[in-house]
């Protein structure tokens, strides 16, 4: 990128942390949405409140400090034939050296009334007749630290030529049965439309592109499971009812629903994909459990994958306790299994004696070979890489594949990015979980929250406490978290400070492994964590989610912690903790309160967010920058056309552009 006129190795550096490393990638950085600063109002005509562009001449311009503020500013006056506008912006005094009395210029922005007319922090520029920042419609692109929507404008605009070099990726007979203008007209009036109808035009384009590259994505990778073949395993009425007939309790509705679905799937030829999705406690490892059972009675072989060690043997023991009544033999492999322990189980798995693999990575390593595996079920499965995850496909025979995910995604988002897999939804929490109280903790209520905490752990109970990142610099969290934790020793609860702990990403595995046994066995009354480590264990006495800065996580994540208490016979409490005040903030962590379905609080943070955390199922990449996820009759549309073209090109033999841009599109999103 520094080879662009304009950016030098710094810029370079920013860019690159937006995934802007090319001038492909530079075109291809579209707009998140544009101001329309078009209308050129004279002075008399505007009203506190409109936003527009005003052409005047500078009248006076000089810089100034605020002794109170200790903020730079620089101000101007600006008039035309009809009156006089001023002008201030704040730490820009630099703009005071940019103009000077008698240019004539364009401000665009909101109008104030402040003892006259007032524009604070307007774009501006110099009269030409090719504006970038003003009277137009004016592109507002997604920014970081020091890299504006003001730098890039005349950074991305005189590229704009190069976007014929970029190849078209929609087929031609597509292209011209639905309209659409060609990618690099549409790639020029995205970032500098004409007007607001053209705009509309090319941002469909794209939406619809991107729809369509993943749905030929998905239904190639559809198309190629199919062709591979699996393990049968016939659906025994008497083995399912055998193992409903064993449960100490009764399934619920969407259980039934979903192992049904299960057990159709595994007694077809070709391997299952199918994603099981449900909130925290709905019961997705007994639906689990039914298949591994069904899979066993045949004389094959199972495995059940977990991201951490501890969740591994939190699974294990609820599996086995399942699986025991039937004489299904369950083993578990760890990176902590002693080597000769290791060796002996190697030699069972592949000799058959072992049903059931219960581990974490240590499961998908080269020496680890079953006899026979016919179904891989693998507990929050974006958690693994794609190498990993396909490694578990061995010898001739594909096995079924089940992946389970506690976190709720919205239909239209399912059918989006997993439109290879199969999916059941668990929307009904098993009878006897007491629902979660939710509370929002404003500044003046600390003290009372936290007189509730402790009387919480007088009593018996344990909390968890969970931190945002704060800093991009500390992505782990590392440093809120610590933070906290001493805060709560010394400040808060010095009389608890013995059973304090902390949770972070940079402890080794050993060391989190020990505190979540702590934790687990009463030893720790309050854990502080960072959100991106897996607290996820069953801890039925934990009563209190305490989160700080709430409004720094997505409100399908807030639900996700909630989800880690109530588990117990005690009512629980999630308290969500901010310091903002601003009213969308307010009504955003509201919807938490009031709604206690993760479904719902997925869509409305799909609609309030985007994409945000949700597409760290596919990797890293976000490829949606146009299309609508929430849009079902886009993805038909899109669903439609990838089917008709590979039914009558199977291989796309006909489309190398598109190839091209799929064999990168499947990297990011882990179809291959």
């Amino acid at each position: 990128m520094t080879a662009i006129t304009g950016i030098n190795t710094a810029y370079g550096s920013k860019l690159e942390r937006l995934g802007v490393r090319t001038v492909r990638d530079l075109l291809l950085y579209f707009p998140r949405r544009h101001q329309d600063f078009g209308s050129v109002m004279p002075i008399a005509w505007i009203r506190p409140g409109m936003r527009t562009t005003v052409r005047g001449r500078v009248y006076q311009v000089q810089r100034q400090f605020t002794p109170r503020k200790h903020m730079r500013i620089a101000k101007a006056t600006i008039s035309d034939d009809s009156g006089q506008l001023n002008v201030i912006w704040f730490n820009q005094p630099y703009i005071a050296n940019y103009l000077h009395e008698g240019d004539q210029i364009f401000v665009a922005g909101e109008v104030d009334l402040n003892g006259g007319l007032l524009m604070k922090n307007p774009e501006y520029e110099k009269v030409s007749d090719d504006p970038s920042h003003s009277a137009r419609i004016v592109p507002i692109y997604p920014e970081t630290k020091g890299l504006t929507s003001r730098w890039l404008r005349p950074k991305i605009r005189p590229l704009l030529w190069l976007a014929d070099q970029l190849e078209e990726v929609l087929p031609a007979e597509l292209m011209q049965r639905r309209g659409f203008m060609s990618r690099p007209d549409a790639i020029r009036q995205v970032h500098f439309p004409d007007s607001l109808e053209i705009l509309d035009d090319a941002r469909s384009r794209f939406g619809f592109e991107e729809m369509f590259l993943n749905q030929v994505a998905v239904q190639q990778a559809k198309r190629a499971r199919k062709a591979h073949a699996a393990h049968q395993i016939p659906f025994d009425k008497a083995t399912a009812r055998a193992f409903v007939a064993a449960l100490p309790f009764k399934l619920t509705n969407a259980q039934r629903t979903a192992a049904w679905q299960i057990l159709q799937d595994i007694a077809r030829p070709e391997p299952m994909n199918r994603l099981l999705e449900g909130d925290v406690g709905s019961g997705k490892t007994v639906v689990a459990a039914m298949a591994i059972h069904h899979v066993a009675h045949v004389g094959l072989q199972s495995m059940l994958l977990a991201p951490t060690e501890i969740l591994a043997r939190q699974h294990a023991e609820v599996v086995e306790a399942l699986l025991r009544p039937f004489g299904i033999v369950v083993g578990m492999l760890l990176g902590s299994t002693p080597a000769a322990a290791r060796r002996a189980l190697l030699a069972s798995l592949a000799d058959g004696s072992i049903d059931l693999l219960v581990g974490t990575h240590a499961l998908i390593e080269e020496d680890v070979r079953f006899k026979q595996l016919a179904l891989a079920v693998v507990d929050e499965q974006h958690r693994f890489g794609v190498v990993q995850r396909l490694s578990v496909r061995q010898g001739e025979r594909w096995p079924h594949f089940l992946s389970m995910t506690a976190t709720p995604i919205p239909r239209t988002l399912g059918l989006t990015l997993f439109g290879d897999l199969d999916i059941s939804v668990l929307t009904e929490m098993p009878p006897g979980r007491l629902p979660v109280a939710t509370r929002l903790v404003p500044p003046d209520e600390r003290s009372a929250a936290y007189d509730f905490i402790r009387q919480q752990v007088v009593a018996g109970r344990q909390v968890f406490v969970i931190c945002p990142v704060i800093q991009e610099s500390d992505k782990l969290g590392v440093r809120s978290a610590t933070q906290e934790a001493e805060k709560l020793q010394r400040e808060v609860f010095p009389e608890l400070a013995p059973r304090i702990a902390l949770l972070h990403g940079r402890m080794k595995a050993a060391e989190k492994e020990g505190v979540m046994l702590k934790f687990q066995g009463g030893e720790v009354a309050i854990l502080v964590s960072t959100s991106v480590v897996e607290v996820g264990i069953d801890i039925p006495n934990a009563t209190v989610m305490m989160i700080e800065g709430a409004e720094r996580f997505g409100l399908a994540q807030l639900h996700q912690f909630r989800g880690r208490i109530g588990r117990g016979v005690h009512e629980s409490t999630c308290l969500l903790f901010t310091d903002m005040e601003d009213a969308e903030t307010i009504r955003r962590l509201n919807a938490v309160v009031t709604h206690h379905s993760g479904f719902d609080l997925a869509e409305i943070d799909l609609k309030l967010r985007g994409m945000g955390e949700l597409h760290g199922f596919r990797q890293h990449g976000n490829e949606f920058k146009m299309a609508n996820l929430l849009d079902a009759a886009l993805i038909s549309d899109a669903q439609a056309e990838a089917v008709r073209l590979l039914d009558r090109d199977p291989t796309l033999a006909g489309e190398p552009a598109l190839r091209r841009q799929l064999s990168a599109y499947r990297r990011v999103f882990a179809l291959d």
